[in-house]
């Protein structure tokens, strides 16, 4: 039995895209870096961290047969990693941020059985337009950016701030769907 160790719809909805059956378990798990944690090392742990935690929340008779898959995606400019902003303001000192720059979108998922561990990361590299103070105010009062990871959704309105994608749509979304589907084959689950 497969199982998604996410809260996320988008996840939900992405692993839905690739035709398998699967159960939801809600893990709760901490998303914050370790001092001097590289950006990419920080999510793939908080991947591993997420199918972790919910492989351990399985019953003893359920792990035998479980899969557990988990993502993290993390928006990264200079560095600095983005989560999700705390308020609106949060927001739009975001967004002011990326403005007329490239960033990176770093996907982690990984994958959990009784008898083995694997994940992978995918890393794309999105450009923003130059935002005025408008759009920025305009964005943020439609309620997107609260709960996704650098204040916009790809999949959104937040499409109409992107200049340039180079990588992975589906990981900017949150579940990199061609590094999943590398990930369940080779756990024997067909795509």
């Amino acid at each position: 039995m497969l199982y998604l160790a996410s809260q996320s719809p988008r996840r939900r909805e992405l692993l839905g895209q690739l035709g398998v059956s699967f159960s939801i378990l809600d893990v709760d798990v901490a998303e914050v870096p370790y001092p001097e944690e590289m950006p990419l090392d920080y999510v793939r742990r908080v991947a591993r961290d997420k199918a972790q935690a919910g492989w351990e929340s399985l019953t003893r008779e359920v792990q035998g047969d479980a899969l557990v898959i988990a993502s993290d995606t993390e928006v990264v400019l200079e560095e600095r990693v983005f989560g999700k902003p705390k308020d609106a303001d949060d927001a739009v000192e975001m967004l002011h941020a990326l403005s007329g720059r490239t960033h990176e979108v770093i996907s982690a998922v990984c994958m959990v059985s009784a008898k083995q561990e694997h994940s992978d990361v995918c890393v794309s590299r999105v450009r923003f337009a130059e935002l005025d103070e408008a759009e920025i105010t305009a964005y943020v009062a439609t309620g997107e950016p609260f709960g996704k990871a650098g204040a916009y959704a790809i999949q959104g309105r937040g499409a109409t701030l992107i200049e340039h994608l180079e990588g992975s749509y589906s990981g900017v979304m949150g579940l990199p769907l061609f590094e999943t589907a590398r990930l369940l084959r080779k756990f024997g689950v067909g795509v």
